[in-house]
């Protein structure tokens, strides 16, 4: 039997230590494929390319003996999965897996994310898919404690399979060596960000924006991913991409839509 064909992406950028990780569990499971966006893409959330030309090459960024077919690619996240998909990969892959993302994609923050996007387009196309997250935005982080987890979640989706329709958000706390205290399946908490923008003035005189904001949290639910995380557990959220508010579809098919 053919190992499974893993195909492995991101937003931070092909050469991103998080991605270097993940890179280095997945080649344990199956045959790796990598195509990654060849510059940073966060928050990008599920933007693809249409007004432009994509470009893609073969990369080497691994020397060492067993280092996995690599591509970066000039677009998006949700890009590169299309492009793999429909033209870098022989065959059709059996999981794909994104990340694992320097900071957190919990919570609200799953909206904004250019990794938990190409997840999403993954899972369009019918693949099972993962996205990985460190809850520290550092570029030196330590994602060593985090990898025993990694390495479970997507052998438990190769062997079970992750349903139609749905994709998994894996967030993973901070913590020393001793790791996380486990992996808790969960929800997505009720949060938002009360943001705010510091209006500056550059040297020449022009008035410009930086974001800035606060993370508000608005749940105090103990089967969130943001109670797992402060736990120091490992938080998976089923994720789907149907937006439909199915509750909701009663109530306005009692409204006078089609009287004049």
């Amino acid at each position: 039997m053919k190992k499974p064909l893993i195909l492995v992406t991101n937003d931070d950028g092909i050469t991103a230590p998080g991605l270097r990780a993940l890179i280095s569990v997945m080649k344990q499971l199956g045959e790796v494929v990598v195509v990654a966006p060849d510059s940073p893409q966060s928050g990008m959330g599920h933007a693809i390319t249409i007004d432009n030309t994509l470009h893609s090459k073969k990369v080497t960024v691994d020397k060492e003996s067993g280092a996995p077919l690599e591509y970066s690619c000039s677009g998006t996240p949700a890009d590169c999965v299309k492009l793999a998909l429909r033209e870098l990969l022989e065959r059709r892959p059996d999981i794909c897996v994104s990340g694992i993302n320097h900071g957190s994609n919990s919570s609200i923050n799953v909206i904004y994310s250019g990794t938990m996007s190409a997840a999403i387009e993954a899972g369009i196309e019918g693949v099972p898919a993962i996205g990985f997250s460190l809850c520290d935005y550092s570029w030196d982080a330590d994602f060593q404690p985090g990898l025993a987890a990694v390495k479970k979640i997507t052998e438990e989706a190769l062997e079970f399979g992750i349903p139609k329709g749905t994709v998994l958000n894996v967030n993973i706390p901070k913590t020393d060596e001793k790791g996380p205290k486990g992996i808790k399946v969960c929800r997505q908490a009720r949060a938002n960000w009360k943001e705010q923008f510091d209006k500056r003035t550059s040297p020449n005189g022009k008035e410009y924006y930086w974001l800035t904001g606060e993370f508000e949290l608005l749940d105090d639910g103990t089967d969130t991913d943001e109670w797992a995380l402060s736990n120091n557990y490992v938080s998976v959220v089923p994720t789907q991409f149907d937006m439909t508010a199915h509750h909701v579809l009663p109530q306005l098919n009692k409204w006078n839509l089609n009287e004049h």
